[in-house]
């Protein structure tokens, strides 16, 4: 067995068992799949936690007991080896890393982080990553829609989104579950692909620095992204279709409104057969100038936690799907949208 298909075994064994297991044993199950000194990134308000104990208890547990009969219904599995060098591993440790991404979906029973139940289904966008190394977990990342959350639970922290906001499919070719081999030069192929693009965005940022000209023409895109290309964006932007409408619905907005973009780098980028993706913490650094999400300026530096998952077809991408912890970035410069939630549910006082 190859060292991504074992990694990819120890990831299945691990949901299989996980997810069978019942509330109280979670952290037993935890604790056989991962190291001892497992390290855990989550989403805002839980950021990073040690322990498979402290992450059970504070996360898992909790989201069991709200969402009743929780299912985990992936569209994308891939495993790679991670291209950014990080300063958790050392040359001797192994750098594979696995995601999978998709949904969880439950029967919104009782009360979630304070966001009211609605006694029905409701779907959890997630994407999560896992360092593998000798037969364990070394560490993981879990990065969830939670703003996708509240919307479904009738609470919308936010203006009006310039975006669709849906249920997401996975794949349009429904390829994208990777348990047997793929092609090693597929996976190079897709991984040179989207490092093309990041190379594309950098250029597009250094002229709009010295120019102080944020447009860029589509063709700049068409050089690696289909003309019919699918992004779908976290609650709060939505989900966009081509590149004339990804521009004017997503592109500008970011671009016009964010001052002071600096890219922080990847914790891990890699890539699978026709699939990629990676994830930082943060990823990028910016300032609101104002109209970013339909909100006021701040003049406060924050910080973005995002993940990307691509698809490719042929010599261009088509599909991406993006998850952005948009709660964290907003809680940054002063917005906690889980305060104010509670503050007009009237379970907290305005301080």
């Amino acid at each position: 067995m190859s060292p991504l298909q074992a990694a990819k075994h120890v990831v299945l064994e691990y949901t299989n068992a996980f997810d069978q297991a019942p509330s109280a044993q979670l952290a037993d199950v935890l604790t056989t799949h991962t190291h001892e000194n497992y390290h855990w990134r989550g989403l805002h308000p839980f950021h990073e936690m040690d322990g498979a104990e402290a992450v059970c208890t504070t996360f898992w547990q909790p989201l069991r007991e709200s969402f009743t009969s929780l299912q985990r219904r992936v569209d994308i599995f891939l495993a790679g080896d991670n291209i950014v060098h990080t300063e958790t591993n050392d040359a001797a440790s192994s750098d594979i890393w696995v995601c999978q991404m998709g949904h969880f979906m439950g029967l919104f029973d009782r009360p979630w982080l304070d966001i009211p139940s609605t006694h029905r289904m409701t779907f959890i966008r997630f994407a999560e990553f896992h360092r593998v190394e000798d037969g364990k977990i070394a560490e993981s990342a879990l990065f969830i829609d939670l703003i996708g959350v509240m919307r479904q639970a009738g609470q919308n922290p936010l203006p009006p989104q310039t975006g669709s906001s849906f249920i997401y499919p996975g794949p349009k070719t429904h390829d994208g579950l990777l348990f047997e081999p793929q092609p090693a030069d597929a996976g190079t192929e897709t991984l040179d692909l989207i490092n093309r693009m990041i190379d594309d965005l950098s250029a597009a940022n250094a002229h709009a620095l010295k120019t102080n000209d944020n447009k860029v023409p589509p063709s700049v895109l068409a050089k690696s992204w289909h003309n019919d290309m699918i992004w779908y964006g976290p609650e709060g932007i939505g989900a966009t279709y081509t590149i004339e409408r990804y521009q004017h619905q997503h592109q500008y907005p970011f671009r016009y409104n964010l001052a002071g973009k600096t890219f922080n780098g990847h914790i891990a980028r890699f890539a699978e057969g026709n699939y990629g993706c990676f994830f930082g913490w943060p990823n990028l650094t910016n300032t609101s100038t104002g109209g970013f999400l339909g909100m006021t300026g701040s003049g406060t530096p924050a910080d973005m936690r995002v993940v990307d998952v691509y698809r490719r077809d042929g010599d261009k991408l088509a599909e991406n799907w993006v998850i952005i912890d948009l709660p964290h970035w907003l809680a940054m410069q002063g917005l906690d949208v889980l305060a104010r939630m509670r503050q007009l549910l009237g379970i907290e006082e305005v301080s």
